[in-house]
């Protein structure tokens, strides 16, 4: 070996043993490798895996050639539903000097959004943006976040409404809320609001953990629901075979914002697709590494609406769904 050779080997070995900001520079000065931060509140699936929203935002990230293990590499931090833990993995990725970070959900975009000012934030998917005070507006976010929003808030009198047309009858529903988010509050006021006029009266139940799910169906059942309205939250989005077998125990009707809880069990879903946006978040982290500044991207509204039903499901809860229902889903589970 010459010694040119031996000081090229011994030079290449310290450079991979640097720590992530240089390695983050030397992929920005040559556009071939990027390093960037992905924090959700989720469950990563076991064997390790990326579960379905996470999957679908390397999609978008491959459709316009990205490729992980290639020329890109996440730092993925799953919270497990623990809200708080979002803290410490922010600051740890904050910490990383990545070009961009990755979050999902309200709370997630709360904590990023008090660790950092500079490091430019891309929320996939979190309930109203501007009344969480997270952006200034849609057209002008400012600041370091940008991203798409849920309609959820609304989506909830929607929501009311279906459950009332599967089960006429129904006079009292339960909207279970995840205390550690603080967007759900006001889900629980909007379907409140809309109640009277369907003749209904509204519980609220709480949830934060698996175990805890169980007992807020338990809890809904004995307050006399008929059903159960589950708010927008990245821990929930996640839930959707324990929130199935709980709401099957308690003979209880399900709606909710996510498609992946009807194909786990529950009744249906109406709203927009979350695993969609996550795809589409792809597309801002896109700009941001092409030298675009979040507060120059406007916060992303989609409004177009999906319904699933569980015809399956409604059979075991001995309900009947209207034909017009039926026609005008998006999907039928037989």
């Amino acid at each position: 070996m010459t010694r040119r050779e031996f000081l090229t080997l011994i030079g290449g070995a310290s450079a991979a043993s640097l720590s992530w900001p240089p390695f983050a520079a030397r992929a920005q000065q040559t556009g071939k490798v990027w390093r960037i931060g992905f924090l959700t509140p989720r469950s990563r699936p076991s064997p390790p895996a990326h579960d379905s929203f996470s999957d679908a935002f390397l999609r978008g990230m491959s459709d316009l050639g990205y490729g992980e293990g290639k020329n890109l590499f996440v730092e993925w931090r799953y919270a497990d539903g623990d809200y708080k833990r979002l803290a410490g993995f922010a600051t740890e990725l904050v910490g990383m000097n990545p070009p961009v970070i990755v979050t999902y959900g309200t709370a997630a975009a709360r904590v990023l959004q008090g660790t950092t000012k500079t490091v430019p934030i891309v929320v996939a998917a979190a309930v109203d943006l501007v009344g969480a005070g997270i952006v200034a507006s849609l057209a002008r976010p400012g600041g370091n976040i940008t991203g798409l929003s849920v309609i959820d808030v609304d989506m909830s009198t929607k929501q009311l409404e279906l459950l009332k047309a599967i089960s006429p009858k129904l006079s009292r529903v339960a909207v279970l809320l995840n205390p550690g988010n603080p967007a759900n509050p006001a889900v629980l006021k909007h379907v409140q609001a809309s109640a009277p006029a369907l003749g209904v009266e509204v519980v609220a139940v709480s949830a934060a953990t698996p175990q805890a799910i169980e007992s807020a169906f338990a809890e809904a059942a004995r307050a006399g629901a008929g059903a159960v309205i589950v708010a927008a939250d990245a821990f929930f989005s996640g839930q959707g075979p324990q929130l199935a077998a709980s709401a099957l125990a308690q003979r209880l009707a399900t709606i909710s914002l996510y498609q992946d809880h009807v194909s786990a069990g529950c009744l249906m879903n109406y709203g927009q697709n979350v695993a969609d946006f996550h795809q589409r978040a792809a597309r801002y982290v896109d700009k941001i590494l092409k030298g675009a500044k979040p507060e120059d991207l406007p916060v992303e509204q989609p409004t177009k609406f999906d319904l699933v039903i569980n015809k399956k499901t409604a059979d075991l809860l001995g309900l009947a769904i209207p034909l017009e229902l039926l026609v005008s889903a998006d999907r039928v589970i037989e």
